[in-house]
């Protein structure tokens, strides 16, 4: 493989419509050591996009590119239409938490909060303090030190800095590493409320129920590279099988062993199992319609840490695939 340019290219326009989010042929690589390899990806106002992958898969050698914080070793990212470089002035426009939120331990979290508002020069009258509170939920602890708080309720106050000044896109990296169950899913509510009120969303995870829960895109990274990217929906129902029930089953058995994308078809109540060889849940869908049979039901049959497994397993000396472009 050859040793990637140190210039960084704008490149062509792209069609990508209302993206706010635009990776192209990102490379990051340390010395002899690639981080990131010809990634690229998009991400639209309102979704909720999760990057997914093993540890040292460069999600976050991906968003510190992202958010100016490395500089790419080639390819472009851009913010808002506009190409990111340190300082980039579309970065005020997003709120970032990439490394792990730190606070004044004596000090309330609220002081915290205004400290930290003030230290940019900006008047507290123009912090949205009551709607950050409201979202991260933290209630009379915010009266609190810090060093009372848990680590999930720290992390409740890093979301509450974060949303003061009305950000458009949230930035987010392993946003519940290190916390309990019971306070991961307390950031898992918190974000899928930032998301009911329309909020666009970047997070990296390696919880796979997180970013099935919470996430409405994901992308499957691995090795630097792009395994698979589209709607939470069609990664699970990009592997495996799924279950169908329709109003003439044998005939519908007959239709969907002839598809080179079926690799067996079994009966199990009042449906049938189809195990894909290589194929979406869409073409098992459109098969049927297309033979004239009615489909009651479509499901996966497996949930997205099957899936991850599997496209992990499938891509590995793979050339990167995706699932679908993502959609609004």
């Amino acid at each position: 493989m050859s040793e990637p340019s140190d210039t960084l290219n704008d490149g062509p326009g792209d069609s990508r419509g209302d993206a706010i989010v635009e990776v192209d042929g990102l490379w990051k690589t340390f010395g002899a050591v690639s981080a990131v390899e010809d990634l690229s990806f998009a991400v639209r106002r309102g979704q909720v996009y999760g990057l997914l992958g093993p540890n040292g898969a460069g999600k976050t050698t991906t968003l510190r590119v992202l958010m100016g914080l490395e500089r790419p070793t080639r390819g472009t990212t851009r913010l808002f239409g506009t190409r990111v470089t340190p300082g980039c002035r579309e970065l005020v426009r997003v709120g970032a938490m990439v490394e792990q939120a730190a606070f004044v331990p004596h000090l309330s979290g609220l002081r915290n909060l205004r400290l930290w508002w003030e230290a940019g020069g900006k008047r507290m009258r123009d912090a949205d303090l009551d709607g950050a509170l409201a979202i991260a939920g933290l209630g009379n602890a915010i009266d609190r030190k810090v060093n009372t708080h848990s680590q999930g309720m720290k992390q409740r106050l890093g979301f509450a800095r974060l949303l003061l000044g009305r950000p458009e896109l949230l930035v987010l990296d392993e946003p519940t590493n290190g916390l309990d169950p019971g306070e991961i899913r307390e950031i898992r509510e918190l974000i899928a409320r930032l998301s009911a009120q329309g909020a666009t969303v970047l997070l990296s995870s390696h919880h796979l129920s997180e970013v099935e829960q919470v996430c409405s895109h994901a992308l499957v990274m691995n090795h630097g590279r792009l395994v698979a990217d589209g709607t939470v929906t069609e990664l699970i129902g990009s592997t495996g099988s799924v279950y169908i029930e329709v109003d003439d089953r044998e005939r519908a058995r007959a239709v969907l062993q002839g598809l080179k994308i079926v690799e067996r078809v079994q009966s199990q109540g009042d449906g049938l199992v189809v195990e894909l060889r290589d194929g979406r849940r869409s073409e098992v869908a459109a098969a049927l319609v297309g033979a004239g049979l009615q489909l009651e039901t479509i499901m996966a049959t497996q949930r997205l840490e099957d899936a991850f497994l599997e496209l992990l397993a499938a891509g590995d000396g793979q050339p990167p695939a995706r699932v679908a472009q993502a959609a609004s």
